[in-house]
């Protein structure tokens, strides 16, 4: 006689199966009368669900990449750190491959920290191509942060190793580029190739951030990644401008 096997042996395989062994696990418990069992069978049901509709969302997601694959390579554009008071504004710039199906690609806002960090390794085991540029403190303040923020996609474009044919960029039209541009309002949430470049150029500037912590613990950098928090701006007032704090970003701050 074959030996029953416990629920909690069958909880195990459930919480080890990976995603494409769902279906097994359930054509082979679904008959277990257990209610311990029939729990862990909707749980799987559940999350083959989610599965489908993470699919399904990412697909749509790769609505404008489709629509101009005739074009050639087409490449997202997206930045971070527009807003922050201190550290340099970062832009990523990524050609996916056609019919790309990484699932969880979103606008890296909407994304935890170890989600981000699992999707940028991803992005660039898989993608075509991936650039990333910068622009300094000292650039920003010299040149305004929407000019920087042009540099730095430049940057990142130039920085590509295959040449894009199009570009899809998050909102903005950079200007002294000849590349054809198509720019979507909230592009890292409607673009898959625009969310990729969203998730490269955050994660790249959040571990530049960490960095200045180790060499700047008093400003809360890891933590804040130089955005005005309330504990950053009264570190600014305790402690002053560091050396990656932007001039034109913060007088109203000492001065207050």
């Amino acid at each position: 006689m074959e030996e029953v096997k416990s629920i909690g042996k069958i909880r195990e395989e459930f919480q080890a199966a990976a995603e494409e062994r769902l279906p097994d696990f359930i054509v082979t418990y679904e008959k277990d009368g257990r209610a311990g069992v029939q729990k862990l069978i909707t749980q799987a049901r559940n999350r083959l669900n989610k599965l489908e509709a993470e699919r399904q969302r990412i697909w749509k997601l790769g609505s404008y990449e489709r629509e101009y694959a005739k074009m050639g390579y087409v490449c997202g554009v997206d930045e971070a750190g527009r807003g922050p008071l201190a550290g340099p504004v970062v832009a990523g710039a990524v050609i996916l491959p056609k019919d790309c199906d990484i699932l969880y690609i979103n606008d890296s806002k909407k994304l935890g920290e170890k989600k981000r960090e699992e999707l940028y390794a991803v992005i660039l085991e898989q993608a075509v191509a991936v650039g990333i540029g910068m622009a300094s403190p000292g650039r920003i303040d010299e040149v305004n942060i929407l000019n920087a923020t042009y540099e730095a996609m430049k940057e990142a474009i130039q920085k590509l190793s295959s040449a894009p044919d199009i570009l899809l960029n998050d909102a903005v039209t950079i200007p002294g580029i000849s590349i054809p541009q198509v720019p979507i309002i909230k592009g890292d949430a409607k673009s898959i190739s625009i969310g990729a470049a969203s998730i490269i150029a955050k994660v790249t500037r959040d571990r530049i951030m960490e960095q200045y912590h180790k060499e700047m613990p008093e400003y809360g950098f890891a933590s804040n990644k130089g955005y005005g928090t309330k504990e950053h701006i009264q570190a600014l007032k305790t402690y002053g401008a560091s050396p990656i704090h932007r001039a034109s970003f913060i007088q109203k701050f000492l001065n207050s």
